[in-house]
């Protein structure tokens, strides 16, 4: 249907009377008549042998006729080269950007929209598809995160209490040895609620995403010794796959921080703004992104796909004096 809907389209617009094609064809034919009209009207005679002197007017003629119809094919031509030049600037991680009619013929308007209908179904598909993929890795990190706990946090937090209560049975030359088992299996198994709570985190689910992020922020300066300071609103008007968006990006954004930014304080901030729309900020006073960081690194272009599901955009820029700042804003759920 949407190929029958274009040829319909072309058809409105007078493409088959006023085609491409045919002002090509005319502007070579105008050329080509004017050629012979000159050839027919001058006093210019070809003898042969033919003489240098008729050969230099012959090629002067074909010259001047050239330049004639490379003027014509040039400005017939024009539209399509600036249409181009707008379809090479789309960017498919900066959705809703759209060409204006660049206007010259009728194909060329035709194809103006015909690559802006593309662009969107292909926003909606993508979007979609998106969707889906996290929905189903959302769903398998659940799984996971729950057979840790459940299954293996569980075995290991059998062994830990089994241990202890052989170690108080056991000779005192092995009790030592019962004892760091028993602390090994204690420690194992909080290394396992930790990745599971990491996977899946119930106080996402349970309490919404002010909660899930003072936990995320409180372990994370338990675990790294950064000072984290928090900003964070309550009560604000987020879809389910909105809140899994930020509290995602957060996480990935705390975690570069620690990893990369060499940083003795991070901010994290959450707030709605004037239009309804909602902004997370994770800035931080470390050494700044280096100066070979590129939208589409692994983490970055994940980020900004993860954005892309709630129509979101996302920014990272130096922070001043010093350090890296994260801008995730989110439009109003209501004007998506």
């Amino acid at each position: 249907m949407g190929t029958n809907r274009h040829v319909s389209v072309w058809h409105d617009r007078g493409v088959g009377r006023h085609s491409l094609f045919w002002r090509l064809f005319a502007a070579y034919a105008a050329v080509g008549a004017a050629a012979v009209t000159v050839l027919v009207l001058a006093p210019i005679s070809v003898s042969v042998p033919t003489a240098p002197r008729e050969i230099v007017v012959l090629l002067v003629g074909f010259a001047i006729a050239l330049v004639v119809y490379l003027v014509v094919l040039a400005r017939v031509l024009a539209p399509l080269e600036r249409l181009t030049r707008l379809m090479q600037r789309i960017d498919p991680l900066t959705p809703g950007r759209r060409l204006d009619e660049v206007g010259g013929d009728a194909e060329v308007v035709a194809l103006t929209e015909a690559f802006n209908e593309m662009l969107d179904r292909l926003e909606t598909e993508r979007r979609e598809s998106a969707l889906r993929a996290v929905a189903a890795q959302e769903a398998e990190r659940r799984r996971i995160a729950r057979e840790l706990h459940d299954e293996i946090g569980q075995t290991l937090t059998g062994l830990a209490l089994r241990s202890a209560a052989i170690a108080r049975r056991a000779p005192p030359g092995i009790r030592t040895e019962l004892e760091d088992m028993r602390n090994a299996a204690r420690q194992g198994a909080d290394d396992v609620r930790t990745i599971a709570r990491a996977l899946r985190p119930e106080v996402l689910d349970e309490l919404g995403l002010r909660s899930a992020l003072v936990a995320l922020s409180r372990t994370l300066a338990e675990r790294s010794g950064l000072v984290v300071e928090r900003a964070l609103d309550e009560d604000l008007a987020l879809s389910a796959e909105s809140e899994l968006v930020i509290y995602r990006i957060a996480q990935e954004a705390l975690t570069n921080v620690v990893r990369h930014a060499h940083a003795s304080r991070v901010q994290i901030r959450l707030c709605g703004v004037g239009d309804g729309g909602v902004t997370l900020t994770v800035r931080d006073d470390g050494i700044g992104p280096p100066p070979d960081t590129v939208a589409d690194a692994t983490g970055i272009r994940g980020m900004r796909e993860r954005a892309l599901l709630v129509d979101g955009e996302l920014s990272i820029r130096a922070a001043l004096p010093r350090g890296t700042e994260l801008r995730l804003w989110l439009p109003n759920p209501m004007r998506r």
